[in-house]
């Protein structure tokens, strides 16, 4: 598996299937197994930051960076797994998941403000003040009963984000939402 020469059996992808939480149907698999070999130029079973950057949606998100650092090397059962998190039928849960591990980019399991303060700027750019994002960032954290200070763990992640995660979800695409909640203000919340 992961290999352009070679082909899916049918043990494989309902292997690959459980890997992924049954979120792809056995034809989707398939296709994303070509596309897979497609990306795998050099059909060495897995794909590069390299050959990540060919794909120009990746290439032109602003958090590709963050992204790469994470999908560098990947075979395609874990290929499968990182895009599980894209899918329509993925949970809010598992997308948060995802987003958390975009936020932790060092991979210690933990959130600064920092942290998360770099991500905004990824995503905002120049549309707003470092001062506006941090003021932003500290009444969320304030109405959610944490500080500048703490460290988020992925529950702490969850309840701090969830409901701005459920609000964005309704109106735009899946890794922006953190730019759509600095148009609100938060303290009417």
């Amino acid at each position: 598996m992961g290999n352009a020469s070679s082909m899916l059996t049918q043990y494989d992808i309902e292997e690959v299937q459980g890997h992924c939480h049954k979120l792809f149907s056995q034809h989707e698999i398939v296709s994303l197994y070509q596309r897979f070999c497609q990306l795998d130029r050099n059909a060495k079973g897995f794909i590069s930051a390299d050959e990540f950057l060919s794909v120009p949606e990746f290439a032109m998100n602003p958090l590709s960076q963050r992204l790469l650092k994470m999908v560098d090397g990947l075979n395609f059962k874990d290929f499968v797994a990182f895009l599980s998190a894209f899918s329509a039928k993925a949970s809010v849960q598992q997308k948060i998941q995802l987003i958390f591990k975009v936020y932790d980019s060092d991979g210690n399991g933990k959130v600064s403000f920092n942290d998360i303060l770099e991500v905004l700027r990824d995503l905002s750019g120049s549309f707003i003040s470092d001062d506006q994002r941090e003021q932003v960032l500290t009444q969320l954290l304030k109405e959610a009963g944490y500080s500048r200070d703490s460290y988020l763990m992925l529950d702490d992640f969850i309840k701090v984000f969830s409901i701005l995660f459920y609000i964005y979800y309704s109106y735009s695409v899946f890794y922006q939402f953190m730019f759509f909640s600095l148009q609100f203000n938060l303290k009417g919340w």
